[in-house]
């Protein structure tokens, strides 16, 4: 008997949802299943297997992810784009934990350029950057800069591994104003250096 409804973005988002619940690694076929009262097998006319899944998950929260900055920083330049765009994600990898895990996984490069949210994100970051006079490769240096900065923020924010009694909302703060300096004093690459 066909399930009236059940689509993969249905899958897709519901993946998403308990991913928020029980955490990204625990997102399975089965739990899916469950949560639609179908067997196994009946997601299968929707998505291929756990890993085609868990790639849609990941394009999809990347999309949410670069949406939220995408409005942050509309009509904004250097420092204060830089702390839009920080807060933005800082905020969405707090909300959805499960989420902002999947979009941390490596997806084959070729579903990379064939996704029009992973392409905006890299308009809207390289955008940013370019504020700051940058080119390439200085470009991909900085990104990686604010990815891992921000990224072992979050992280270690979630995992409440930040015990001093200092807010840590002004230390992100902080974190930013620095991650502003540095790209204001960006020690350009000669052509020759790379």
């Amino acid at each position: 008997m066909a399930r009236v409804g059940l689509t993969a973005e249905r899958l897709v988002a519901a993946a998403a949802d308990l991913a928020d619940e029980v955490g990204f690694e625990h997102v399975g076929i089965s739990a899916l299943a469950r949560r639609f009262g179908v067997r196994d097998a009946s997601l299968y006319s929707h998505v291929r297997n756990l890993q085609d899944l868990r790639t849609r998950l990941a394009l999809h929260a990347g999309g949410e992810l670069i949406d939220r900055i995408a409005v942050a920083v509309a009509g904004r330049a250097g420092k204060e784009a830089l702390t839009a765009f920080a807060g933005a994600y800082r905020a969405y990898a707090l909300e959805h934990p499960g989420r902002y895990a999947a979009t941390q996984i490596q997806l084959d490069q070729t579903l990379v350029a064939g996704s029009p949210a992973l392409r905006r994100t890299t308009e809207i970051t390289y955008g940013m950057l370019r504020a700051y006079g940058l080119d390439e490769p200085d470009l991909t240096d900085a990104v990686r800069l604010l990815r891992s900065t921000f990224h072992g923020y979050c992280v270690l924010e979630a995992a409440g591994g930040f015990g001093a009694a200092r807010p840590v909302a002004r230390s992100w703060d902080k974190a930013v104003d620095a991650l502003h300096l540095t790209l204001e004093h960006w020690p350009r690459e000669r052509k020759s250096d790379g």
